[in-house]
Order: C-alpha cells, then structure tokens, then sequence
C-alpha cells in the first residue's frame, strides 16, 4: 500500500514531461513529478541544444575555411575543442535553469530518485540521497527516454568506446574518429569533427547509409560527406577492436571482400540507443513492451494498463523531440481538457543536422510505391536554385512525391540550405491538403531557397 497519494504521476522530464505535470497542477491536480538523473531529459542535456550547438561551431569553421571562394581572406583556422564545450555546456545548463524555474508550480512535487513500479498504479522511488518513498496515482505518465545502446562486439571492453553523450565531453581533437553506424547520430556527429579537423571513418553495416530514405537520398548524402574528405564504408559490419600502438585502436570489420583493418584514435559508437524501462520494473505493473523492450500504446498513447500511458522515446517509433511534444499535446487534450485526440494520420517531419540539411516529411518514394499508389516524383537540384547559386551552396536536392490522380502532395525531400526550414513549407502546404499547384503557383520571395518549389511544383506540369 503506498503511503502517499497523487492525482497523477510523471515518470520522467523530457519534451512532454517537462509540460505535462506543469499543466495538470494549473488545472488544480496534486502531481508527483519523478526524475532520476538531470532536468530536462535528453534534449536538453544530452541531444538536441548540445549537438546543434556544436553543429554550429562546426559550420562555422567550414565557412571560415571557405572564405577565400567568397573574396573574404582568413588566416589559418584552428578549432578550440575545449572553448566548442564549454559553450555547449553553457547552452545546456541555460537551457536546464529555464526549465527548472517553471516547476514552481502549486500542487507540483519534483521528487529526485529512480522509480519502479510494484503494482499497476503504485511506485516505489529510491530517492537521491537516501530513503524511499511509496506513491500512487490513478494517472500515471511514463517518459523514460532512452539511452545509446551499448557497443557489443569483440573487445570493445577493453578499448575506450565513446556514444553520443561523452564524445562532447571530449576536449582534444581526436586525430581520427571512427564512427560504427550510418544513421543521424553518426552522421551528424561525423561532418562535425570532420570540420573541427579531425580524419573520419564511418562505418555502415547496411548496404547504404539512412536506410530510411529513398536510395537516391541516401547516395547523396554519402556523396556530400565523401566530398567533405570523410570515408564511408557501407556493407562492412564492425568483427571486433583491439589496442593498438601509441594509445590507438585497431578495428576489425567485414566487408564483402572480407575482413579489413582499420586504425584510429577514437571510437564512437552511433549504433542506435534502447529504452530505459528495465529499472521501472514495468512487468510489476503489467505494463506491455514490444520486443526491443520498448512500451506498447495505442493512437492515444494509453499502455496495456488503462490509466498508464506512455510518451516520447521510450514507446518506440521515430525519437524525436518534437514528437514528443506532440505526444504532451495528445495527453493535454484527453487528460486535462477531455477531448479525444490522437495519433492517427499525424506528419512526422524531421531534420538531419548535416550540412547541407535534410528536411523530410510524409511518404518517401518508396514507400508510396510498397502501398502500389500512383505517384508521381519530381527532383530539382539545389544547382538550379538561384538563392543556392548565389551563396554557393549547390551540393543536394528538393525531391516530391504527389498522388498522380489528386495532385495532393505525400511527402518531400530537400536536402539542401536550410533543407530542413524549406521542408516545412511543404508540410504545412500537406496539412492544408493543397495541391502541387497551389505550390507551383505560389509567390515566394524571390530570391530565396523556398522560391524552388516554384520549379521543384511546376515540374509536373511540364
């Protein structure tokens, strides 16, 4: 029996669970709020400001090097790694401060501590600095996140393996980073400390890399990093890593040719992460997982427990932010205001922090034709874009797939400057079920990057 009771718990503080508690004690709740490590969760901490800070620092050591291209001379440019983080921890620890000054909120209980659950709506919290505390709720909000799936091959215990977490930390330069995994994580974290100045090696176990994307997606996204001088091993599944002479390492993978060694300073683990629901003992709830250990929803995030619901990361699907941002508005509405929203037919759009971005929203080509639509595609290089032209960023771009008998658009591709900010464009264009007209037709500031989708639209009607 729990000795202390709560009109709703909140396992966890990142995007949704850092807005949900807040509103639910406005709305006059009593709400125990429960985290076990830092404010803010992995966005704040350990994604999403971090990264894109030092994205930043990156992009503008690029630039620097380039200046020559623009008639703009520059001395030699060298990279601080340790000024790159401490500016990133000065952005987290802002951001953090922030998000801890809107918890002071009446009816709003922060309690420190990791939390497991003994029954389904009880739970029990070793609470830092020793005690434990029994609660329960007949609301309860898991928003665990998830953490970088730890490297398993041969040896990797016996060298130093960075994830996407401590490689931050880092404040030397590494001479050369191997990166295991072709996804966001490692590429992003690739064309970076390939700009800091570092030698980079990704290596990819699929055939190519962003095995979500269309192929051509994926090939010029390799061609963009190819050309920024990194190496891109695809088909080479990582056998094991040994210490090598002088404080190096030595990798062992298998490629189609067979093995091949390779030797580096540093190695990063981009692997993919897993979800943190071992500690919350969610059996004791009868909460149901998948069997990558993720928890099972429905289209209003309730689990196989009514009353205990599930948001962001740790119910698997795409991990981002503004996801789960997404999943607070869906519990807003059906836990505070009583309406009935849900998942169902909502756009996930997303953003790769390479550069130049990738925006994606909708279908892919791809997956349009598993389904067996009629589509249409069109694809428009950033090299016939004058706002590319001008500021001499023509490397990717815009790709649209629309159904070939309504014109509605069903997804969208543009991998180009600020690929990510155009992308939006077409999203909002898909929410409002505008045709390809309406966006070949459209007038946009002339001369900007959005004012391609003039001709990326009107290819269809060529």
């Amino acid at each position: 029996m729990a000795d202390e009771h709560f009109d709703a718990i909140v396992i966890g503080t990142s995007q949704g669970g850092r807005f949900l508690p807040v509103e639910m004690a406005k709305a006059g709740q009593k709400v125990a709020l429960v985290e076990r490590g830092r404010l803010g969760g992995v966005c704040v901490n350990s994604g999403c400001t971090p990264t894109k800070t030092m994205v930043a620092s990156a992009r503008l050591a690029y630039q620097a090097r380039r200046g020559a291209e623009y008639g703009v001379r520059i001395g030699p440019v060298s990279v601080d790694l340790a000024a790159v983080r401490e500016r990133k921890r000065a952005m987290v620890a802002g951001a953090r401060q922030n998000y801890a000054s809107r918890l002071a909120q009446d009816g709003l209980d922060l309690i420190e501590g990791e939390s497991h659950f003994t029954g389904p709506k009880t739970v029990e919290i070793a609470v830092t600095g020793g005690g434990t505390r029994q609660i329960s709720a007949p609301v309860v909000v898991i928003d665990a996140g998830t953490r970088p799936k730890p490297l398993a091959i041969t040896g990797a215990g016996d060298v130093p393996v960075l994830d996407s977490t401590s490689i931050m930390e880092l404040v030397d330069l590494p001479e050369h980073l191997i990166i295991l995994g072709g996804g966001y994580i490692g590429l992003e974290f690739g064309q970076m400390f390939r700009r800091f100045g570092s030698e980079v090696t990704i290596i990819q176990s699929a055939a190519r890399l962003m095995m979500i994307e269309d192929e051509d997606v994926s090939d010029e996204v390799a061609a963009i990093l190819r050309d920024d001088g990194i190496t891109v091993l695809t088909s080479s599944m990582p056998v094991r890593v040994e210490p090598a002479d002088g404080e190096r390492l030595r990798l062992t993978v298998r490629t189609e040719d067979g093995e091949r060694q390779l030797e580096g300073t540093h190695l990063l683990s981009a692997i993919g992460r897993i979800p943190n629901t071992e500690a919350l003992t969610p059996e004791a709830a009868g909460i149901r997982l998948n069997d990558h250990g993720f928890i099972e929803v429905d289209e209003y995030l309730e689990t196989s427990v009514p009353g205990v619901y599930a948001m962001g990361d740790v119910k698997g699907g795409p991990a981002f932010t503004h996801l789960s941002y997404d999943d607070y508005r869906i519990l807003h509405a059906n836990l505070i205001t009583h309406e009935k929203a849900s998942t169902r037919d909502r756009i996930v759009p997303y953003t790769v922090f390479i550069d130049p971005q990738l925006g994606r929203a909708g279908m892919t080509e791809r997956e349009a034709r598993a389904q067996g639509r009629a589509i249409r595609v069109a694809k428009l290089p950033m090299s016939a874009v004058i706002r590319a032209i001008e500021t001499g960023e023509t490397r990717g771009f815009m790709k649209a797939v629309v159904d070939a008998d309504s014109g509605q658009i069903l997804g969208c591709a543009v991998l180009g400057g600020e690929g990510g900010e155009v992308m939006t464009m077409i999203q909002v264009a898909m929410l409002g079920k505008l045709t390809y007209s309406a966006m070949a037709d459209a007038i946009f500031t002339h001369p900007l990057l959005a004012e391609g989708l003039n001709s990326l639209f009107a290819m269809f009607d060529a």
